[in-house]
């Protein structure tokens, strides 16, 4: 039942604080939905009383740093005071550093199961937020290890009656399979002669090798099936009945049971020759054949369904095989190779043609070109020199580097991207909420449905006890909570998969469905719309000198300065392969420019100020100056001896793919806006060329929170793309905060998407991708509902005599209504050429 409840949060400071606890509550279990507010201190949350209690909530809030009572914010705040300083402050208790372990379940036959293991877990101390994905058989726990260590938690999940593992290899994954397809087969092989025994008589074909001993025979083999291959579902039931929940597996479980034992008892007291020739049955009637062909039919589709799911995460696994094994050590000048996990920081490894770089770091000898394709999706390799950055798992493709390791294990980028795709792939998206809202009281339902089939058939309307029987396990074996567990966590796997391959990293499933629903989507200017470096864009020269004499005194001068503007004379200069002179009586004045001699004469370059403080005539070039100007660019001037020399015009260059970007957005009916920190003209002349909506200049960077929240307020869903620490702020406040992947790390980690290659057009992609996700889950939601809304009545018999479904066609249009669902959302690749 859903209630609502209000709780007070104390000790939020900002809205990373609020996303915090919103993304807290929200992967509660039973938590339907939840939204913070900092100003009234308040988070109002809608809940399902049955899965989670308002004391677990107010719990988990308390454990992750806050308070739900005025009274302990206070006295944690009069604490503080107390302190000499934060830095030689222990952390208390409750300010705990929450650890995050991503690991592998085994054992899962359904959604319902994720929700048994999400219960066993939720509410034990120390164990602040846990959610289960039955579609990837992964589990993601947020803990306190001063209260509890990740050897409890395995545990735990143990005595729910699943298995937890650090990581399931390829190798294992081979195993287990091979394990399946042998119980399948073993299956398969044991319900063929059933089939034979019981159907051809059916369609007039007398097949009865064993004479009298036929019913034996089918107890044998019924009975083997029953507890070999009906093993699993058995102990999956008892589990999941002593959690107190139901599953997949309690369908099946009854199913197998009520059919064979009822073919026993009919078997031994209701044949004649057992002296029962009372009983208003005269001959025995057997169902030894519903448990083989059932468990046939229910294997076969769980292969298949495993099969597709290991297609839909077969991106990530992937990106788990890049990781490379072995590195080459260099100790004492002596190479060593050892595994990739034994490098420390500041160890240097040598790597050769052809092998792939095993850490993050910095090269310090020698040239070659890497292929980066894995990071940036860029075909051409990358020439790398001594002093350049290179990313581990890239590919050496010609020379011998050596490398300074500079990052390894999770702190690698390699890392971080699976850590950030494995946290998407195994978080909930707020619409799988109703699947497990319907799985809740799914198996209830269907157990009650089944019981009362059961009874209009044989009492109410007085067909003979074996219809109503079968009529009976047909409704428990149909239903299947699966396809509806699958529909979301199949199709944000696969388009997580599909952002992934194109460098675009999801870090939540939750932002793959809201990105979908953006209305406006903010840029910030510098390094984002454009490139983030000034660049020399015009040179206007005031005499007969050519450019390149101008440029090479002008960057003459600068190559001492350490301005922006100064740096990037100096690198047109070198980009021209000019010999830049020596200058000397070199003097900088902050907010002007210049001055040196360079052969004897007297250098000013700098702004205009300089020039006209210095009494130079600047009225040659002014026409074209205000041109210049009048088109956002900055201007150096250029004077020796007292004579204007010429102009230097520079500009943050816009990216190439900003003008497309833009006009893609729009042509989706997102409407663009570019926030500044640079004057208007510069602003406006930016906006113009890119085809922004709206503009803001001059903004602080604490203002750009500001401007999301203007959108906001207007009930617009909202996205901010941006680069920069003064970026974070806006970033989390938005919506949706994307973060351009060359960008500072604190961007990074703020944002709720990466754009591994710098490429405003996967802004568009992003948002494209996430409406079609999004559509793809509610194809899924469909076809789940509809076929359990066609299939239990057919099951139930309510199109009788016209068509019955009997057990075992049943089990198997059980089996694969779930892999049409992973099917389906695997029809989400065919975009990703589209992209």
């Amino acid at each position: 039942m859903e209630n609502k409840l209000e709780i007070p949060v104390f000790g939020m400071t900002c809205n990373h604080c609020v996303k915090t606890v919103t993304d807290l509550l929200n992967a509660m279990p039973g938590v339907i939905s939840a939204q913070v507010s900092l100003e009234e201190n308040l988070a109002r949350v809608v809940y399902d009383e049955s899965s989670v209690t308002p004391e677990e909530m107010k719990k988990a809030i308390v454990e992750e740093g806050y308070d739900v009572t005025e009274e302990g914010a206070s006295a944690k705040a009069q604490t503080a005071e107390v302190q000499p300083s934060p830095s030689e402050e222990p952390i208390s208790a409750d300010q705990t550093p929450s650890e995050k372990i991503v690991f592998d379940i085994e054992g899962m036959s359904c959604v319902n199961c994720a929700r048994n293991i999400e219960k066993a877990l939720a509410g034990v101390p120390g164990i602040r937020t846990v959610s289960v994905n039955f579609s990837i058989e992964k589990g993601t726990v947020e803990f306190d290890k001063k209260v509890i260590d990740k050897e409890k938690i395995f545990h735990l999940v143990k005595d729910a009656g699943y298995k937890a593992l650090e990581r399931i290899t390829g190798q294992d994954k081979k195993l287990i399979a091979k394990k399946e397809k042998r119980l399948f087969l073993l299956t398969l092989i044991l319900a063929i002669p059933v089939a034979l025994f019981i159907h051809l008589p059916q369609v007039g074909i007398d097949f009865n090798p064993m004479g009298e001993n036929k019913n034996y025979f089918l107890l044998a083999i019924a009975t083997i099936v029953q507890f070999t291959a009906g093993f699993s579902f058995y102990r999956g039931a008892y589990y999941s009945l002593k959690n107190k929940n139901t599953n997949m597996d309690v369908l099946v479980s009854l199913g197998i049971t009520a059919s064979y034992f009822y073919s026993v008892f009919s078997m031994f007291f209701v044949n004649p020759e057992h002296n029962m020739a009372t009983m208003a049955m005269k001959e025995p009637h057997l169902m030894f054949e519903v448990a083989p062909e059932l468990l046939t039919f229910i294997l076969l589709g769980k292969m298949m369904e495993a099969r597709a799911k290991g297609r839909a995460g077969a991106a990530l696994e992937k990106l788990l095989e890049l990781q490379a094994d072995k590195a080459r050590l260099i100790v004492d000048g002596t190479e060593k190779e050892v595994q990739a996990s034994q490098v420390k920081i500041e160890d240097i490894v040598l790597v050769k043609p052809g092998e792939k770089i095993p850490v993050d770091g910095e090269v310090i000898e020698g040239e070659s070109s890497v292929d980066e394709s894995m990071l940036t999706g860029e075909s051409m390799p990358v020439e790398k020199k001594i002093g350049d950055k290179v990313t581990g798992a890239t590919i050496n493709k010609s020379g011998f580097l050596k490398i300074k390791t500079a990052k390894i294990g999770k702190d690698s980028v390699l890392s971080q991207i699976i850590r950030m795709v494995q946290d998407a792939q195994a978080d909930k998206a707020p619409i799988q909420r109703f699947a497990d809202t319907v799985s809740n009281y799914f198996v209830p339902a269907v157990v009650g449905i089944a019981v009362i089939s059961f009874l209009v058939w044989y009492f109410a309307i007085g067909k003979e006890f074996l219809f109503a029987f079968t009529t009976m396990i047909s409704v428990l074996v149909i239903a299947c909570p699966c396809a509806l567990g699958l529909a979301t966590p199949t199709a944000i796997m696969v388009g997580s998969g599909i952002g992934l391959n194109r460098g675009i990293l999801f870090k939540k499933a939750s932002v793959l469905e809201n990105i979908s629903k953006l209305k406006v989507v903010l840029f910030d200017k510098t390094g984002t719309i454009t490139k983030g470096m000034p660049d020399v864009v015009n040179i206007v020269v005031n005499g007969s000198m050519t450019d390149s004499e101008f440029l090479k005194i002008a960057a003459s001068g600068e190559k001492h300065s350490t301005h922006p503007l100064a740096e990037a004379v100096v690198k047109k200069a070198k980009e021209k392969n000019l010999e830049i002179p020596e200058v000397n009586e070199f003097s900088e004045k902050s907010g002007h420019g210049i001055t040196c001699k360079l052969n004897g004469s007297s250098l000013k370059i700098g702004n205009v100020k300089l020039l006209v403080e210095s009494g130079i005539d600047i009225s040659p070039l002014s026409k074209k100056a205000d041109e210049l100007s009048s088109q956002g660019k900055t201007l150096i001037y250029v004077a020796a001896n007292g004579k204007l020399l010429g102009i230097l015009a520079l500009s943050d260059t816009i990216k190439e793919n900003s003008f497309e970007a833009i006009k893609k957005l729009r042509n989706m009916g997102i409407k663009t806006c570019m926030i500044s920190g640079d004057n208007k003209k510069v602003a406006s002349y930016v906006a113009k060329e890119v085809g922004i909506d709206e503009f803001e200049a001059e903004v602080l960077p604490e203002d750009k929170i500001n401007a999301v929240k203007k959108y906001q307020k207007d009930g617009l869903k909202v996205g901010m793309v941006g680069d920069g620490i003064n970026d974070a702020p806006a970033l989390a406040q938005a919506d949706i905060g994307i973060a351009i992947g060359s960008g500072t790390d604190v961007a990074k980690e703020t944002g709720d998407v990466v754009l591994v290659k710098n490429d405003l057009l996967d802004v568009e992609r992003a948002i494209r991708l996430g409406k079609k996700t999004l559509t793809k889950i509610k194809q899924n939601f469909f076809w789940a509902l509809f076929y359990n809304a066609i299939g239990i009545p057919l099951a139930a018999g309510l199109f009788y005599p016209s068509f019955t479904l009997p057990p075992q066609w049943c089990g198997l249009a059980m089996a694969f209504s779930s892999v049409s669902v992973v099917s389906n959302s695997l029809l989400l690749k065919r975009i990703a050429k589209k992209l």
